[in-house]
């Protein structure tokens, strides 16, 4: 198994430079691949930021991805909610950090719009201070 960098896989959702994209399409078809949270947390950013991808095309890659069957990640149920709670509204981020603290009985924040697009989402509420 190995691991890949954020830019290996920004390379093969973008399409943005052809060269790239088939190395690392050789990559995922030739080897089981481990996808790091980071990397997943910044892919999404990157593809957001950089690409202006809307929120759908970056679920719909993402799902596409880790559904591959060579395809690995560190916790799949946690990122799964992560995807799922972005989808409704969560920020990303804000996503994995609720998905992450699942084993506590609450995640304190100052942000507002966290706390609020979280209820209900999870066990562990999103709390405002």
């Amino acid at each position: 198994m190995i691991a890949i960098d954020t830019n290996v896989l920004v390379r093969l959702l973008s399409r943005d430079n052809e060269h790239q994209f088939a190395i690392a399409y050789k990559i995922f078809a030739a080897h089981e691949v481990f996808i790091p949270d980071t990397v997943i947390l910044e892919t999404e950013w990157v593809l957001r930021h950089a690409y202006d991808f809307p929120k759908e095309k970056i679920t719909a890659a993402l799902i596409l991805v880790f559904g591959l069957p060579n395809v690995h990640v560190h916790q799949a149920e946690t990122i799964a909610s992560v995807i799922d709670w972005y989808k409704q509204g969560l920020d990303f981020a804000d996503a994995f950090h609720l998905a992450g603290s699942q084993h506590t009985e609450s995640i304190k924040t100052f942000d507002q719009h966290f706390a609020k697009r979280a209820v209900g989402l999870s066990v562990c509420p999103a709390e405002l201070l």
